[in-house]
């Protein structure tokens, strides 16, 4: 079920021809990536899917040197830096009589992005014992592995060691809101953006949540809803939503019965859930030409139906009134430079990217000031049922 962006990332850096790609293949098994005695031959990152044991998949890239020159090199130096805030663990790859300013500019990159990070060094060329203290003591003691030969089991044992626990053991979605033998009723929409023959993964991680905790599903669409909940013996423990129909979910689901969306049990699990809900309310200060930026995660076919690029700005145009510039940037694509300009940024669900990813992303605009929101309280909010939908995530007594 999981994508290759729903997988940890750990990206390999360091300057042009200090074995990264040897490191790749060591880890990966088989050559993915070129090696070569002519520095510059990575050109753009290069992913590869790779299995360790007590981690389980993992995404290793391969990054240009990032001390390349020229203007195509300066390009290729952005590309290789562009990958770190997506990374859940940097290696820092070096010779050790090498060791300075660039070395040194990763590893403050790796801090003000907040990644873990590692060091790896190449003894081929060794530091005095004097100098290796000093960075062992300023950083980390590094990992010395002999080239072009490494050790792949002293590699891997360092992944294991440093890599944060969070970025591959998944959290419960709904473990604190549902308890063993509840009913849990999930409704999903079957229209034009609806994939072929197939749930969405959102949908999909739910279910696996509920059935991991013993607790009982049920599918429909919003137009059996009502039948189904005349057909149980009880009222459901929750109801769970896509967003696109909440207000005619909200409209059958009795007040008393808990009701939130799939896009907000996401949002709690792995965004910045209480930025979310502080940043919704901003809908209603938008004006007249305000950028609105829609971050969408996943790269699908455009429908009539789409919630990014259709529903969600005619609903924000309907509900302020006003006439907004809405800029969607789908996929891991590079979001604007600059986005000051902006005043919301509306983040989907996120089910195909790690939350490394998500937070990396929306960073930007926390750290500006700007507020977040995401698909679901955005929706609930624009709805009238904000409050009720957040409240439909409380922790259960």
């Amino acid at each position: 079920m999981k994508g290759n962006e729903n997988k940890p990332h750990i990206g390999i850096f360091g300057r042009r021809n200090v074995g990264k790609s040897t490191l790749i293949n060591l880890l990966a098994g088989q050559e993915i990536s070129i090696v070569n005695d002519t520095p510059g031959t990575t050109t753009d990152p290069v992913k590869k899917t790779v299995e360790i044991s007590g981690i389980g998949p993992l995404v290793l890239i391969d990054t240009a040197g990032v001390d390349d020159e020229g203007e195509l090199g300066l390009l290729r130096v952005e590309k290789s830096y562009a990958v770190l805030p997506s990374c859940d663990l940097a290696i820092v790859l070096f010779w050790e009589k090498d060791f300075g300013a660039v070395e040194r500019d990763i590893i403050s990159r790796c801090q003000q992005s907040e990644v873990p990070f590692v060091l790896i060094s190449a003894i081929e060329h060794p530091l005095s014992r004097e100098d290796f203290a000093a960075i062992a003591q300023e950083f980390s003691e590094p990992l010395l592995l002999s080239f072009p030969s490494p050790d792949r089991r002293a590699v891997e044992d360092l992944l294991r060691r440093h890599l944060p626990q969070s970025a591959y053991k998944t959290s419960s979605l709904l473990g604190d809101t549902i308890k063993a033998g509840d009913t849990v009723v999930l409704v999903t929409p079957i229209d034009a953006s609806a994939p072929e023959g197939r749930m969405i993964l959102p949908q999909v991680q739910v279910l696996r949540d509920i059935l991991d905790h013993d607790a009982r599903a049920f599918f429909c669409k919003e137009t059996d809803l009502a039948a189904t909940l005349l057909s149980l013996k009880e009222p459901p423990a929750l109801v769970v939503t896509d967003s696109q129909v909440f207000s005619i979910v909200a409209s059958i689901v009795p007040p008393e019965v808990r009701l939130t969306s799939f896009s907000m049990v996401l949002a709690r699990a792995k965004g910045p859930f209480a930025d979310y809900v502080k940043g919704t309310p901003a809908i209603d200060s938008l004006a007249d030409g305000d950028k609105v930026l829609i971050l969408e995660s996943c790269s699908h076919d455009i429908t009539c139906e789409d919630i990014g690029r259709v529903k969600l700005p005619a609903l924000l145009k309907k509900r302020t009134g006003k006439s907004l510039e809405c800029t969607v940037v789908a996929g891991l694509s590079p979001i604007p430079a600059d986005i000051s300009g902006y005043k919301l940024v509306i983040q989907c669900g996120g089910c195909v990217i790690t939350s490394r990813q998500l937070q990396g992303r929306l960073q930007p605009a926390i750290n500006a000031g700007i507020p977040v929101t995401n698909y679901g309280l955005a929706l609930a909010y624009l709805n009238g049922i904000f409050h009720r939908a957040i409240d439909g995530l409380a922790p259960r007594r």
